[in-house]
């Protein structure tokens, strides 16, 4: 995603096109992914990781192409983006619920924050990589190494030996069957409500889709791009490394309300910064914040779903969080165009706070959550 939101600002300078992209993923996104989920509590969900997985292939490979062929169009691009989401929707749901169904449910809080630290660790290096292979040697190349870390992903999913296929009914509908995941989210208040805060604290806090032009402001390059891209990896991976080793949060609710609102204030601080050193470390501030806040709400949404239902959970959830983070930078690109780029990240930092004031007011029994378990 540094490789094209970089191809794409050169184009065409506009940060409407950066803010495109996001809604091309989230579009296909939230269209199938509560089918997905439907799909992952039926069949069996490391096939469905491998064939979702084979779609995000497809797409790093055509990208590929499309460079080797100096297009100049962006319209392919997107429309690359949109096969992937429609690949990764599969795939989210299947693999969080097939994670759900190797780890033992009393270290399910251990095993949440060793896996989204290991998913962080990759965050750090890939835009880093993507950033200073566009830098040196440029996009084709940063495509091709996609391409081979695909490839890779997809030989470790087929290297897992479980192969359980979920017990759901067969004669169970499709709408019924998502109703059923809906159901449970309605009278689990609190995962909901956690739910909520992170859908739209990342919704107006979506500044990463802008970042091409921020690390022009600061007079850097692609290299810059890669760096700041990766910074706020770098402070989830430092945080997720730390819980690992920690017990349990003691006052989960007080800490996720806490965590987001630091996100907020980063992202104000990013806004007005003109430092690109200080600029890296609020963005790797921010990322610690949202590593606790993501920590908190997949221990929430893993310990409290029953397994037979963590698929349809696992795609609402990801809709709600997942889609966010695309149609955040949808919201981010338009908002730019309308507002100007740093009024528009103010803007969305200051909702963002706005956001966890009501969420706290509204919600006591996030408020007052205490140990997960």
């Amino acid at each position: 995603m540094v490789v094209v939101g970089w191809q794409v600002y050169e184009m065409t300078r506009d940060p409407l096109s950066l803010g495109l992209i996001g809604l091309a993923e989230a579009l296909p996104f939230i269209a199938i992914a509560l089918y997905a989920g439907h799909i992952a509590d039926r069949l069996n969900r490391r096939m469905i990781a491998i064939a979702g997985t084979c779609g995000l292939l497809l797409s790093a490979i055509a990208l590929l192409v499309f460079t080797l062929l100096h297009m100049r169009a962006t319209w392919p691009i997107y429309a690359v983006i949109f096969v992937s989401g429609l690949g990764r929707s599969f795939t989210r749901p299947a693999v969080t619920a097939l994670s759900a169904e190797l780890v033992p449910r009393e270290i399910y809080s251990n095993a949440v924050t060793w896996r989204s630290s290991t998913w962080q660790f990759a965050a750090v290096g890939g835009p880093a990589l993507g950033g200073l292979m566009y830098g040196f040697v440029g996009p084709a190349a940063a495509y091709g190494v996609v391409c081979v870390l695909m490839a890779m992903s997809i030989a470790a999913i087929a290297w897992i030996e479980h192969n359980a296929r979920p017990v759901v009914a067969a004669n169970i509908s499709v709408g019924e069957s998502l109703r059923l995941g809906f159901r449970f989210l309605w009278h689990e208040p609190v995962v909901l409500s956690a739910m909520t805060l992170d859908l739209f604290a990342v919704l107006f806090g979506g500044a990463a889709a802008l970042l091409p032009i921020f690390t022009r402001m600061l007079g850097a390059g692609p290299q810059g791009l890669g760096v700041l891209r990766a910074a706020p990896a770098v402070g989830s991976l430092i945080v997720g490394l730390y819980l690992a080793h920690r017990p349990p949060f003691r006052r989960a609710g007080p800490t996720i309300l806490s965590s987001v609102g630091v996100f907020g204030f980063c992202i104000i601080g990013f806004a007005l910064s003109r430092n690109f050193y200080l600029s890296m470390l609020l963005l790797t501030v921010s990322g610690m914040a949202d590593q606790v806040s993501v920590l908190i709400r997949g221990t929430l949404v893993q310990t409290s779903t029953p397994t037979h239902l963590l698929g349809r959970v696992s795609s609402v959830n990801q809709i709600f969080i997942g889609s966010s983070n695309e149609i955040g930078a949808f919201e981010s690109g338009l908002a730019a165009r309308l507002m100007g780029t740093v009024p528009s990240v103010i803007f969305g930092g200051s909702m963002t706070l706005l956001v966890v004031a009501i969420t706290a007011i509204v919600s006591p029994k996030l408020r007052k959550l205490r140990e997960l378990r």
